[in-house]
């Protein structure tokens, strides 16, 4: 190996360190704990380093929220593969949801609440976020509208996810909205299945 590919691989490992800790970090005390300066110290790395890999904190937000895109496709892709029923498919990807929000709380934050500069639903949009709404689509459709009706079943499910964690609705009635927001998406054909 020359020395530069083992430069570029050290760099990569270094990149991939900082998001590893950032994602840490906000995830054990928020991210209002995510500096630079805390960052550098758990890394073991200087602030410059970290400067040479993200323009600042946005930035390290931003690569965390890419990761969780990935993370939450892959993870709605196993509830949705693992029923047979479109219905049951609907309800493990909304639960498979729910779950994400709800256990990795900063992950989610990043993803969906804090100001990015992700492009949404565009012709920029990162292959992550297409990924991760591509799974929806999968349990939404297919019907007229699919990219619509799939809009609304992703907003439903965040709002759950929002209101719950905010203790703005009780956790323990999720399930029974969850089960409710099946019934509203699954096509009249398969209810019965």
């Amino acid at each position: 190996m020359s020395s530069t590919e083992r430069r570029e691989r050290e760099r990569a490992q270094r990149h991939q360190l900082i998001i590893t800790a950032a994602r840490e970090l906000a995830e054990a005390e928020g991210w209002d704990a995510v500096t630079t300066r805390r960052l550098a110290e758990r890394v073991e790395y200087s602030q410059p380093v970290l400067y040479s890999h993200f323009k600042g904190k946005d930035a390290i937000v931003r690569a965390v929220a890419l990761e969780g895109f990935d993370d939450l496709a892959a993870q709605m892709r196993r509830a949705r593969l693992a029923e047979i029923s479109p219905k049951e498919a609907l309800r493990a990807l909304g639960r498979a949801y729910l779950d994400f929000a709800a256990n990795r709380p900063a992950l989610y934050e990043a993803m969906f609440i804090m100001p990015t500069d992700l492009p949404f639903a565009g012709s920029e949009t990162p292959s992550a976020l297409r990924a991760a709404f591509g799974e929806i689509v999968a349990v939404v459709g297919p019907r007229e509208g699919v990219g619509l009706h799939a809009e609304v079943f992703w907003g439903s499910l965040h709002g759950i996810a929002v209101l719950v964690h905010g203790k703005r609705m009780p956790a323990e009635l999720q399930g029974d909205r969850l089960d409710l927001l099946v019934e509203h998406f699954t096509p009249e054909a398969d209810r019965g299945r």
